[in-house]
């Protein structure tokens, strides 16, 4: 009966007492209650005497009742405005396709609600369509944090933003995102996205233009928008990719070049891009440029430690000089390329809280005046020093290679120094040495210093194989780099050999069965006996050739040879003219013995070669894989006893054997290498390299070994064995370059007793990091050989250009891959110039030479 009566009235008055609000999907079905208590004309108060919820699933019934503000004992007006309310702030959350309040009892003043809800579906996952497999692992990893939330138009509206700005970023500004929902199978409350990707074409920049600019030409401006321009056949490693992100970086270094150019209050007042068609954009951008200024007068205030002179030279900045903040900043806080701005002079005497701070007192016209406010603080001295995060390598290692000692004035050149050098251990990722000063104590001005490092993997494998001679040749090599020789018998720290001391071990083989063979051994300790700065090493190695497998002895083919070295090596350390300057002395023996074999200025006997050598080396690169600046310079001084002057050999009659049973010679080598940079990350490396081997005894002649082979990758080949010198020259086959007018080529090549040789390398990486570093290069080089002074002409060289790539990865070393094209022809050999590929592996590091 109740029933019926409620229905009556609702009909009557048009609405509920408890309704939804009129935009709501579906009307709600309120329970009924006597007529006489819901009347609109007649409202009356109740206490709340309980709330109930009913048809959640995943939400908390208490929060959804918080959510309401309906608490029991409150008192409400029935009918009212507040109903409405409560259905209206629930809709809003944006969880619900349906809501109700409904009435349970009433019992006298006393109501009993119950709020109704459908649940909008959930996410259970999306199915990404229309990309590439990589591309959607990539945006999934970006959405993991969608599955399981509420299906509404916020979601919907973030998933396509961030598909699309993750193709944004990457130059397709045209992305569509079509998503579609379907009910998921296995969950009646769930639904799958389905997501179709459409990333377009790359939008390219079809043109860039400036609007009120005078001073600057156009082509000035795009040069200050490095990211965003139109490439140019030139522009090698541009891009004209359009990227959002890139362009707002851009538009921030367009106003700082300009301003660096004097105009001080140069700025962007607007810019646009827009469609030019369906794959490229427009740029335009309004500048500003105001007028140039100068720098006026510049007074110093507040220094006590070094006079205004002093510090008006470092500065280097005169009255009448462009004014740039960005130049002045430089001179005062650096970095500058040799270090010597104002606060490296601080820095490097203790001041570690020194401060600088230019005012501009006064502007008239088109002149800046300055006031630079000095605070000088106190001197520091060093404390403590410590180590983080070197888990292999061994403290002391690390630790006598660092040059700030506690005790020691705090010296920022000293810190520096101390980060490369711990870079050139090759143990560390050298972008993550961080020198850091910690507990500044003003109190007793004292400062602890930690340095951060992290190690990388050192140890590297060589194995590869190739046809040379026409047979296949197997290297195997192992280098360790970080090797520990005290703990040999320690077999708890072999993991797989003991690690930790600094040390290098290398093992290397190469054969191709009983043909050849060449195997061998070098040991080096950098701190003689872990205490003293003297290096030392320790070689040997052993080579043969023969045909003796396929040949009798007897037989015109047959041919044998066997050589076997040792070696050791003393260096140490220099400190003067500068502690980048080592010394290092090398003894070494060669024993050759030949039968029948050709390819030296002998076939027959045996040789024996005793050398001493002294090597002068200067390396002051800033990181052994892609130096990007300092020098690496080397002078070597080689020579065997002179023997003709005491053996009483008459060399005018004697044989081959006589003649090269001891070899003797001296020999002179110059390498240098420079690294410089250029623009932006662009490095280049000018390199110079000559080599004169000499005799002490006309009638004796030159040296069969110890002679310089040009041409090629410049890795050691088989077939010559130790016997030369290899020097690589791209865009020639390998030895092909041999003296003019001389009858060897390649093949018969004995090598040669003066070479030169001249590169210039254009380098930019590509990737930098802990794992691997690429970069790119571009090449000319030019070099040459002959065989007396009479003939040579250090500037008629074999030219060649080329391009290249080297790949460094921490188990396989220094890769290289280069294209080169040499210009001159060689006689006899019409196809060693056209055009060559040369592959190297595991070349020198340390801005070796190649």
């Amino acid at each position: 009966m109740y029933k019926f009566l409620f229905a009556i009235l609702f009909s009557v008055f048009g609405t509920a007492a408890f309704a939804q609000i009129s935009n709501s999907p579906r009307q709600p079905l309120t329970k009924q209650i006597p007529a006489d208590s819901l009347s609109y004309l007649n409202p009356h108060d109740y206490i709340i005497g309980g709330i109930t919820v009913s048809g959640v699933k995943y939400l908390d019934k208490d929060n959804l009742i918080l959510l309401s503000k309906l608490t029991k004992g409150d008192r409400i007006n029935i009918p009212g405005e507040r109903n409405a309310e409560v259905i209206k702030k629930l809709y809003e959350q944006g969880l619900f396709d349906d809501v109700q309040l409904n009435i349970t009892k009433i019992n006298l003043d006393t109501v009993y609600l119950e709020i109704v809800v459908v649940e909008r579906p959930r996410l259970s996952r999306m199915h990404i369509t229309g990309i590439r497999k990589g591309e959607i692992e990539d945006i999934q990893k970006k959405l993991t944090d969608k599955t399981g939330k509420i299906v509404n138009e916020n979601l919907l509206s973030t998933t396509s933003a961030i598909i699309k700005r993750h193709f944004n970023e990457k130059g397709f500004l045209n992305t569509t995102v079509i998503m579609t929902q379907r009910k998921d199978p296995g969950d009646a409350n769930s639904v799958i996205l389905d997501v179709k990707v459409d990333k377009k074409t790359k939008v390219m920049i079809n043109n860039v233009t400036f609007e009120g600019n005078k001073a600057f030409s156009q082509s000035d401006l795009r040069g200050y928008l490095s990211k965003t321009r139109k490439r140019r056949w030139y522009n090698v490693f541009g891009s004209k990719k359009f990227k959002q992100d890139k362009y707002e970086e851009d538009k921030v270094n367009l106003v700082e070049k300009m301003q660096a150019k004097g105009y001080r209050d140069a700025e962007l007042i607007s810019d646009s891009v827009w469609k030019n068609d369906d794959k490229t954009v427009n740029v335009k951008l309004k500048v500003y440029e105001g007028p140039k200024y100068y720098f006026g007068k510049v007074k110093f205030s507040g220094n006590a430690k070094y006079p205004s002179a002093l510090l008006d030279r470092i500065m280097h900045i005169k009255k009448g000089d462009v004014f740039s903040e960005d130049e002045l900043n430089k001179r005062l806080s650096g970095p500058t390329p040799s270090n010597d701005d104002v606060s490296s002079l601080y820095l490097n005497d203790g001041y570690l809280t020194f401060n600088a701070d230019p005012v501009q007192t006064r502007v008239y016209g088109d002149t800046v005046d300055l006031d630079i406010r000095i605070y000088e603080g106190p001197q520091y001295t060093i404390n403590r020093v410590s180590l983080k995060g070197n888990d292999v390598t061994n403290d002391k290692v690390v630790l006598r290679e660092i040059q700030t000692k506690p005790g020691q004035k705090f010296n920022k050149e000293l810190l520096i120094r101390s980060a490369r050098e711990i870079g050139q251990l090759g143990n560390f990722d050298e972008q993550k040495t961080e020198p850091k000063p910690t507990n500044i104590n003003p109190q007793d001005g004292t400062v602890d210093i930690i340095y951060n490092v992290v190690e990388k993997p050192s140890d590297q494998i060589e194995l590869s194989g190739g046809f040379g001679g026409g047979q296949l040749v197997g290297t195997l090599g192992l280098t360790f780099n970080n090797f520990s020789l005290r703990n040999i018998f320690n077999l708890k720290a072999y993991k797989p050999l003991p690690k930790g001391d600094g040390q290098k071990l290398s093992l290397r083989g190469q054969s191709s069965g009983r043909t050849y063979q060449n195997f061998s051994f070098t040991f080096s300790e950098p701190w003689l006996g872990g205490k003293k700065p003297i290096y030392f090493a320790l070689s040997a190695y052993t080579q043969g050739s023969s045909t003796g497998q396929y040949y009798p002895k007897s037989s015109p083919y047959y041919n044998n040879l066997r050589i076997n070295g040792v070696g050791i090596t003393l260096g140490k350390k220099l400190r003067w003219p500068d502690n980048y300057f080592q010394l290092n002395y090398s003894l070494n023996f060669d024993h050759y013995n030949l039968d029948n074999y050709t390819g030296y200025l002998f076939s027959n006997g045996t040789s024996f070669n005793i050398k001493l050598t002294q090597e002068l080396t200067r390396n002051s690169i800033d990181m052994p894989i892609f130096p990007t600046q300092g020098s690496n310079i080397k002078l070597t001084i080689q020579a065997t006893p002179p023997y003709s002057l005491f053996n009483n050999v008459n060399y005018k009659v004697a044989t081959p054997q006589e003649r090269y049973h001891f070899v003797e010679y001296y020999k002179f080598k110059y390498d240098a290498q420079w690294f410089t940079k250029i623009v932006g990350k662009f490095v280049l490396m000018s390199q110079v390299r000559f080599g004169f081997l000499g005799m002490y005894n006309k009638e004796v002649g030159p040296s069969p070994f110890e002679r310089f082979k040009l041409g090629g990758d410049g890795m050691q080949s088989y077939q010559f064995l130790q016997g030369s010198e290899i020097i690589g020259l791209r865009g020639y086959q390998n030895f092909s370059i041999v003296p003019e007018g001389s009858n060897e080529n390649q093949n018969t090549n004995t090598g040669s007793t003066i070479y030169n040789k001249y590169t210039l390398e254009l380098r930019h990486p590509v990737i930098a990091s802990q794992s691997a570093t690429i970069f790119l290069l571009t090449f000319a080089e030019g070099g040459n050989v002959w065989n007396n002074f009479s003939q040579f002409s250090p500037f008629n060289v074999r030219r060649s250009v080329g391009v290249g790539a080297r790949i460094f990865l921490p188990i396989f070393g220094l890769l290289g891959l280069d294209y080169g094209y040499g210009f001159d022809k060689i006689p006899g050999a019409p196809d060693a110039n056209k055009g060559q590929f040369h592959f190297t592996i595991s070349q020198s590091l340390s801005g070796g030479f190649n």
